[in-house]
C-alpha cells in the first residue's frame, strides 16, 4: 500500500475558497497547456516531459483540495509490450489527475471530441498523445482506431471511464461499450481501477469543494482480451463490472 499524504485536514471549502481552487485549476491548466505547446512549436517535446508535465500539473489541482491519496493493490508492469487499458470508476472531474499522480507508466485519457474544441487544451492535448475515437464517422472511427493501436504498441496506457459520465454518489453506472471494443480491438488488457471517496471532493453536478477528503485508489487484478472476440464483449463487461464493484467494496483488494 502507498500513501501519497497531500492534506491533513477535512473541510467544506468557503465561497472565496472554491473561487481560488477553480481560478487555481484554470490558471495550472492554461500554464502546462501553453508549456505542451510551446515545447511542441520548437520541436522539443517528447513523451517523459509530457508525463512529467502531466505528474505536476495532477499534484498541483489535488494540493488545491488537499487531498490525501492511498494506492493499493498491485500495478502491472506497463513496460513489458502489453498493450493496457485503464478502467477506472468515474464520479469527479479529479479521477485524472488521481490517476497520473498514483499510477505509473504513460497514461493518456481516451478523450471525448469535445475536450479538443477548447482553446489551449485541446491543442495541448492533441500534442500530447491524448487520443479521441470519433465512432459516428466510420472513416475517422478506423483512423482513430489504429492510431490509438500504435500508441499502446509504442508504451501508452490508455484511460478510460467505462462509466461514459460522471457518477453522484460514487456508485457504479450503467457501462457504455465504447471502451471495451477498444479493448477487443487492441487486444489490450483491462486493468480495473477505482477511486473511492473521490466523489466527496468535487460531487457531480454540483460547485461544493470539500478540501482535505481521504481518496483510495484501488488497482484490481488485470483481464485478459487477447483471443476474445465480439461475442465475449458481454462477458468481459460483466467481469469488468465486477472487480470494480468489489474494489469499492470495504474489503481489500485480491
Amino acid at each position: 500500500m502507498k500513501r501519497l499524504n497531500l492534506s491533513p485536514l477535512t473541510e467544506s471549502a468557503t465561497l472565496l475558497r472554491r473561487a481560488a481552487v477553480v481560478l487555481g485549476s484554470v490558471g495550472l491548466t492554461a500554464i502546462y497547456s501553453l508549456l505542451v505547446l510551446l515545447r511542441a512549436l520548437f520541436g522539443r517535446l517528447n513523451r517523459p516531459i509530457v508525463d512529467k508535465y502531466c505528474r505536476e500539473w495532477s499534484a498541483a489541482l489535488l494540493k488545491l483540495v488537499r487531498a490525501s491519496l492511498t494506492v493499493r493493490g498491485e500495478v502491472p508492469d506497463f513496460n513489458d509490450g502489453r498493450r493496457y487499458i485503464i478502467m477506472s470508476t468515474h464520479a469527479s472531474h479529479y479521477d485524472i489527475p488521481v490517476s497520473f499522480v498514483s499510477l505509473p507508466g504513460s497514461i493518456r485519457m481516451l478523450a471525448k471530441k469535445e475536450l479538443f474544441r477548447i482553446p489551449l487544451l485541446g491543442q495541448a492535448m492533441a500534442a500530447a498523445e491524448f487520443p479521441s475515437i470519433d465512432r459516428s464517422n466510420r472513416i475517422r472511427a478506423v483512423r482513430d482506431l489504429e492510431r490509438a493501436k500504435q500508441m499502446m504498441e509504442n508504451g501508452i496506457v490508455l484511460w478510460a471511464a467505462p462509466e461514459g459520465t460522471r457518477s453522484s454518489d460514487g456508485t457504479l453506472l450503467p457501462f457504455k461499450k465504447g471502451c471495451f471494443h477498444l479493448a477487443l480491438d487492441t487486444e489490450a488488457v483491462i486493468v480495473p481501477v477505482a477511486i473511492r471517496g473521490i466523489h466527496q471532493v468535487l460531487p457531480a453536478r454540483s460547485l461544493q469543494i470539500n478540501l482535505g477528503q481521504p481518496v483510495d485508489v484501488r488497482v484490481g487484478t488485470p483481464i485478459e482480451t487477447a483471443g476474445k472476440s465480439k461475442e465475449d464483449l458481454a462477458q468481459i463487461m460483466s467481469d469488468v463490472r465486477q472487480s470494480l464493484e468489489q474494489l469499492l467494496g470495504d474489503g481489500e483488494p485480491e
